[in-house]
């Protein structure tokens, strides 16, 4: 059974930095477009960005544009994301999924693999 788990959430004051993990098992991963999704309650949920097999094309929201940075390592099946300059209504649960095949903006629908989410909180 494929397994998707993230890392790196927490509570953080506005402008502050974290970094998110998502590691995969059972999963070819450098096969897959991986992607990070969020989810504020009472909100829907969101595309943040993905990244192709190669790492070479990625996609960011305009809401995160400048401000996070995703990467991936093939070699470890990892896939980060880098948040700087974190505002307030970054808070959400982010998600990391796997998709076979990239489509731009990365549609929530193309991922078949999802993990259980890690919680990110930023304080005004």
């Amino acid at each position: 059974q494929v397994q998707v788990v993230e890392s790196g959430g927490g509570l953080v004051q506005a402008g502050g930095s974290l970094r998110l993990s998502c590691t995969t098992s059972r999963l070819r991963f450098g096969d897959h477009v991986m992607g990070w999704f969020r989810q504020a309650p009472g909100k829907e949920r969101e595309g943040v960005s993905c990244i192709t097999h190669s790492g070479r094309t990625t996609y960011y929201a305009d809401s995160v544009k400048d401000r996070f940075t995703i990467s991936r390592d093939n070699a470890k099946n990892t896939l980060y994301l880098q948040m700087n300059s974190l505002k307030p209504e970054d808070t959400a649960m982010y998600y990391c999924a796997a998709a076979a095949f990239y489509s731009v903006s990365c549609p929530a629908r193309n991922f078949g693999y999802w993990g259980q989410g890690t919680q990110v909180t930023v304080s005004s």
